[in-house]
């Protein structure tokens, strides 16, 4: 098994990840399916020949103490976020292809009031999704726009580092969990003692990240990050809900001041079948979606998103449509990614009236 010729070869393809495990073909996903690579199947002593290569020594002990370590590699081919871990039959790893530069916000086709984000000085913004729906992309692009045009010093907290940001107008620290700092709580903290403009935490994990995320953003700090939940109710109950029972009414008084936008991302097929493109939905903090949140009616912010569209906000459903309307994707892909797939079917009936 030649590995940099797997990872050429499934780069040049436009997948998105590889993965590799003992007993399998390499495989590579393209368009959101697995398929095979060419090759034999791999065998134990081929995994450890990985292992080998790509983990440095501090790796290979947290790979044997804990079960799996995350790093980042680049050859000639690109970067890529790699996850190695054991399995039942030996080590396995997955590669996830980040690229070379960093995609501008026309390339991912982001909606105009994300533009607004980026001019923001303090508050909360959050990209959620589920695995590989393009999260760390999206936050990418914002702080290349910030980069591009503002004079701040932006600091990225990441595990591992995906997009490498030169220095254009702002100055850009970007540390590494967990070879740069034990973990994203204590570098978070840390950050607020390093004059920091703008911090991205890659992941909210735990209760001590998101409570001194909510701190800097109080406290005059624009901080981005990611979240694994789906829509803007979810991803509300999930940050009050890390916190303990007697905390969570304070908690969601905070979070409905400082909270300035939640964007919600899924990944759905081209109608070409060869190709994806990205549906969102966007939340953002006026007044009636604060009080909701502070009111512990996060179960009630559909309703001003689906008539937000005047500050900037927009549905899923309402965004699936428009790729539709577009012909970027088919009625049946719109119906089964809908979030309300009944209501799609009629508002799809009516266009074809």
């Amino acid at each position: 098994m030649n590995l940099r010729e797997i990872l050429a070869t499934a780069t040049n393809k436009k997948a998105s990840d590889v993965h590799l495990a003992v007993g399998s073909y390499p495989l590579m996903r393209l368009h959101g399916r697995l398929l095979p690579l060419e090759g034999e199947a791999l065998q134990v002593e081929d995994m450890d020949r990985v292992v080998q290569e790509l983990l440095s020594e501090e790796e290979r002990k947290i790979l044997l103490t804990q079960g799996e370590t995350d790093f980042s590699y680049a050859d000639e081919n690109g970067r890529y976020r790699v996850n190695v871990f054991r399995e039942r039959m030996g080590y396995a790893a997955a590669f996830r292809m980040v690229g070379d530069g960093v995609p501008s916000f026309e390339e991912l086709g982001l909606p105009a009031v994300m533009e607004t984000f980026t001019k923001l000085r303090k508050g909360l913004v959050l990209v959620t999704g589920p695995t590989g729906s393009g999260k760390s992309t999206t936050l990418a692009s914002i702080i290349d726009r910030i980069n591009e045009e503002q004079e701040l010093h932006i600091i990225t907290l990441e595990d591992p580092v995906e997009y490498l940001h030169p220095h254009k107008k702002s100055l850009i620290s970007q540390r590494e969990i967990p070879r740069d700092s034990r973990g994203f709580g204590q570098a978070l903290r840390a950050s607020l003692r390093q004059d920091p403009d703008v911090i991205l935490v890659g992941e909210m994990r735990d209760l001590d990240t998101i409570s001194t995320a909510l701190t800097a953003a109080e406290t005059g700090h624009l901080v981005l990050s990611t979240l694994h939940t789906s829509g803007a109710a979810q991803t509300v109950d999930r940050i009050i809900d890390v916190f303990p029972p007697h905390q969570q009414a304070q908690i969601r008084v905070q979070l409905s001041m400082v909270l300035e936008g939640v964007i919600s991302q899924k990944l759905v097929p081209g109608m070409d079948g060869n190709s994806r493109a990205a549906a969102f939905e966007i939340m953002t903090g006026t007044t009636a979606v604060r009080n909701l949140i502070r009111d512990g009616k996060a179960h009630m912010l559909q309703m001003p998103i689906q008539t937000g569209a005047s500050s900037g906000m927009i549905s899923m459903d309402t965004s699936i449509l428009k790729l539709y309307r577009e012909k970027i994707i088919t009625r049946d892909t719109a119906v089964s990614y809908a979030e309300d797939p009944e209501a799609m079917k009629k508002q799809l009936s009516g266009l074809l009236k």
